[in-house]
């Protein structure tokens, strides 16, 4: 048997040995500083989040995608310090989250209304708003979905592409709200004296804002009616109790004040011909 001479063959592994050593040595250390300078960037961000106003459930979703991206951009410089080629890799990625964006068009739609939602806040938990045919109290903001919580608790889940991209109302927001009646009263009624009992009962409760200032008027002279308007201001919370307790202290009252509450009616004459009077 013919003898091998593995000094040649020594002499390759050692180089190789020293070249691939080299790389996976600066991989690793590319590695280990990324990931420290990544943790560091990370403390910096947190901190920030934590001195902004925004909502509890976008704070760890911005950390967790920051954290994610910035992982992936450290993974890769260490491959390509490896010599893997880096070009075909980016490549196949953006393929593949290509076709995952496809698949998963509606999701990434909702998933973007909601960040929108989380930053913008057209809304917020608490909030009593109307969107999408359905009104209610805000239960839960999500990032994929808005949950709504109705008057007599059911509970209403709505995307938030919806959310964001149609109109709702928020009346929460301005912390007042007005309430506005109309109330008739019957032809021939003292119209000044209908409007001063309307304006003591205004005065009477403490729920109703002396600024801005409260309103009565005549709105409309109705078939059956004279119908007035009445409008008052009161803090969002108040705002049914004082309509439902405006409209029985009417109901209760304007009658012992000598108002009458009108209700549809018809007036039919009849004309004898004079020939049936004849006859």
């Amino acid at each position: 048997m013919n003898n091998i001479d593995f000094s040649k063959y020594a002499d390759l592994i050692s180089q190789m040995a020293v070249e691939f050593g080299g790389k996976i040595a600066a991989g690793l250390a590319i590695l280990i500083l990324g990931f420290w300078i990544v943790g560091m960037i990370m403390g910096v961000i947190r901190r920030r989040l934590e001195s902004q106003d925004l909502s509890p459930s976008l704070k760890p979703f911005i950390l967790g995608m920051t954290k994610m991206l910035l992982r992936v951009l450290v993974v890769i410089s260490a491959l390509g310090a490896l010599g893997i080629e880096m070009t075909s890799f980016v490549a196949i990625l953006g393929s593949v989250g290509f076709a995952i964006g496809l698949a998963l068009s509606g999701t990434l739609q909702n998933f973007a209304g909601g960040v929108m939602i989380l930053f913008f806040k057209p809304y917020k938990v608490g909030d009593w708003i109307e969107a999408q045919g359905y009104s209610g109290a805000v239960n839960e903001i999500g990032i994929f979905n808005t949950v709504l919580t109705t008057g007599d608790n059911k509970a209403i889940i709505i995307p938030n592409e919806n959310m964001w991209k149609g109109s709702l109302v928020n009346y929460s927001r301005m912390g007042t709200r007005r309430v506005d009646w109309v109330f008739g009263i019957a032809y021939g009624d003292d119209y000044d004296h209908a409007k001063a009992t309307l304006q003591r009962y205004l005065d009477e409760d403490p729920r109703i804002k002396k600024d801005p200032e409260t309103f009565i008027g005549l709105v409309e002279l109705a078939d059956s009616s004279v119908n007035i308007a009445v409008r008052g201001w009161v803090d969002g919370a108040d705002y049914w109790g004082v309509f439902f307790d405006m409209n029985e202290k009417v109901y209760k009252n304007f009658d012992k004040e000598g108002l009458s509450i009108p209700y549809p009616q018809m007036d039919v004459h009849v004309h004898k011909s004079a020939t049936a009077a004849d006859a």
